[in-house]
């Protein structure tokens, strides 16, 4: 039995079929929304493929490279913003909604990567920014030189004598003030500008009728161009609570998700998403569905909830899931908290376990075997799930990037952020044996490792022990069992199992988490499908890898 696949017949059906398992799921989708249970890939585009040499990915490297992600057999790629930017913050301060950065190419080759998407049967959604903008947006711009034109932000005066303090103690996520103080155009210190982010991003105010006009004609430009949905950066920062008061407590950063806070998960954000899911629901229609994802962080699973109410958006990351640590009780009581909310709203869990923002999870965890078996825990549990570029790869965080090289706006600001999310951005290695591992035919932005030569695309294919081949296998088979990842296919139940051992079944199938450093033995649940680690069943028991994951077919 070989290491990963365990059912060769099953998955080779699949593989021969071509792209007729992905069809029957689009046809079986179309009844109940293809975003119920979909996988959709992250794309960092500046990491994923450059096509001209500059050493920084592109629109262009994308679409030659979405084959890869078509045999990864995924249903959609979001991608993060490629707007005109001044790059401040990766692209999350965005100058010009409606146009491309020179950076990442040219309108055309959104309109091309989006066409050439969806001859493969692959979804696009896009990221959209709309808790700030940049400084050097129009409206920015036109704020400083016209203190009269400053209600489309956060302007206030400061406190204390000369108004040279603050108007309140919010802390930027990014570490520091969550404010600065601008020069009026006569030469005197004026008011104060909300940055909730970098100071090169400042907050939009939702309440002045203009931004919500903006962002209407924003969405529609970019449906009407032929995307599928958007991933809503910060979707729960657009509305800040009533005269903007103190929060009293410092490191506020530390508290985000875990706690009411004046400046996020406000009743009134609500208000936007509604009248963004009536504007995808116009365009969308049954099984081709325009979706919105929100990016929330939530003080519990039932205030994350609503965010996916019937009239809100279609998915929320499920950050407390990405977050909890490899042990059986804490994952078992966020997997059951977690789908209980969303239950309660009748909207599907979506499940992520890395993303751009993050520690790589084969680093917080420890070690590839544990992400391998995080991996298929992941896409065996009811919902959505969510790949961040180079996890199919099993790619390690890189914490050794020389300061100097570092463009993480909060490296260099204290008590925000940690600072250190290049490393979860280095570019991806494709083939070859030794950087830039065909990224693209110039350098890299950020350095590779020395020793990414076994990572590789080209490396991994074909290579039945390989972390890449274990998530296809995963993913085809993730199609063909019907109790795997559709949460309209029956209930997720748990059963008795050993201590550190997550056991549980749905229609037809069961699964098998070993959290332990040990081996630890079970009876058998059935015929072995799909392993993250070698696995041996006798005729009544098995015994199950230390920190593995196991699918049996029941």
């Amino acid at each position: 039995m070989t290491q990963e696949l365990t059912d060769r017949g099953l998955a080779s059906d699949c593989r021969a079929a071509g792209n007729t398992c992905r069809n029957l799921a689009s046809g079986a989708a179309a009844s109940r929304g293809w975003w119920r249970d979909a996988v959709i890939y992250q794309v960092y585009v500046r990491s994923f493929a450059d096509s001209d040499g500059d050493g920084v990915g592109d629109l262009r490297g994308i679409r030659e490279r979405l084959p890869h992600l078509a045999r990864l057999g995924v249903d959609a790629v979001w991608l993060t913003p490629f707007y005109a930017s001044p790059q401040a913050d990766g692209g999350y301060d965005v100058s010009d909604y409606r146009s491309v950065d020179p950076l990442f190419g040219e309108l055309a080759d959104a309109r091309d990567l989006v066409r050439a998407a969806h001859a493969l049967g692959l979804r696009v959604i896009v990221d959209v920014v709309p808790n700030h903008t940049s400084d050097e947006h129009v409206w920015f711009r036109e704020a400083l030189a016209r203190p009269d034109l400053r209600d489309r932000y956060h302007f206030r005066p400061g406190r204390g004598p000369g108004g040279a303090e603050p108007p309140n103690d919010w802390e930027s996520v990014f570490g520091g003030p969550a404010w600065t103080r601008v020069t009026d155009p006569d030469g005197t210190p004026g008011d104060w500008y909300l940055h909730l982010f970098a100071p090169q991003q400042p907050d939009l105010n939702w309440e002045h009728p203009q931004v919500a006009e903006e962002f209407a004609a924003v969405l529609r430009f970019w449906l009407d161009l032929g995307v599928d949905g958007f991933r809503v950066d910060v979707a729960h920062g657009m509305v800040k609570a009533a005269g903007l008061p103190d929060v009293g407590a410092g490191e506020q950063a530390t508290l985000i998700g875990s706690q009411p806070l004046p400046f996020f998960d406000q009743e009134g954000v609500h208000t936007i998403h509604r009248s963004w899911r009536a504007l995808l629901d116009r365009y969308g229609t049954p099984g081709a569905e325009r979706i919105g994802v929100a990016e929330a962080w939530a003080p519990s699973s039932e205030r994350l909830a609503l965010y996916v109410r019937p009239d809100e958006m279609h998915q929320a990351f499920n950050f407390r899931f990405l977050k909890c640590p490899w042990e059986a009780p804490a994952i078992r009581t966020v997997i059951d908290e977690s789908m209980a909310a969303t239950h309660a709203v009748g909207a599907p869990t979506t499940w992520v376990l890395s993303n751009h923002d993050v520690v790589r999870h084969r680093t917080r965890y420890g070690s590839l075997r544990r992400a391998r078996a995080a991996a298929l825990l992941m896409l065996a549990l009811p919902g959505s799930a969510y790949v961040y570029q180079g996890e199919e790869l099993g790619l390690p965080e890189v914490a050794d990037l020389p300061p100097h090289l570092r463009q993480d706006p909060a490296y260099r600001r204290t008590a925000g952020q940690d600072g250190l999310r290049d490393g979860c951005r280095v570019p991806l290695p494709w083939s070859g044996t030794e950087p830039p591992y065909g990224f693209g035919p110039g350098g890299s932005w950020l350095p590779q490792p020395a020793d990414w030569a076994g990572l590789t695309v080209a490396a991994q294919t074909g290579d039945p022990h390989s972390t890449l081949e274990l998530y296809r296998a995963a993913l085809e088979l993730r199609r063909a069992l019907p109790g795997l990842g559709s949460p309209d296919s029956g209930p997720l139940r748990w059963l008795p199992s050993p201590e550190g051992v997550l056991f549980f079944s749905r229609p037809g199938f069961a699964c098998t988490v070993n959290t332990r450093p040990e081996p630890v033995e079970m009876p058998v649940p059935g015929r072995p499908v799909l392993s993250s680690a070698p696995v041996e069943p006798g005729a009544r028991s098995v015994l199950l890898p230390a920190d593995s994951c196991t699918w049996w077919a029941a």
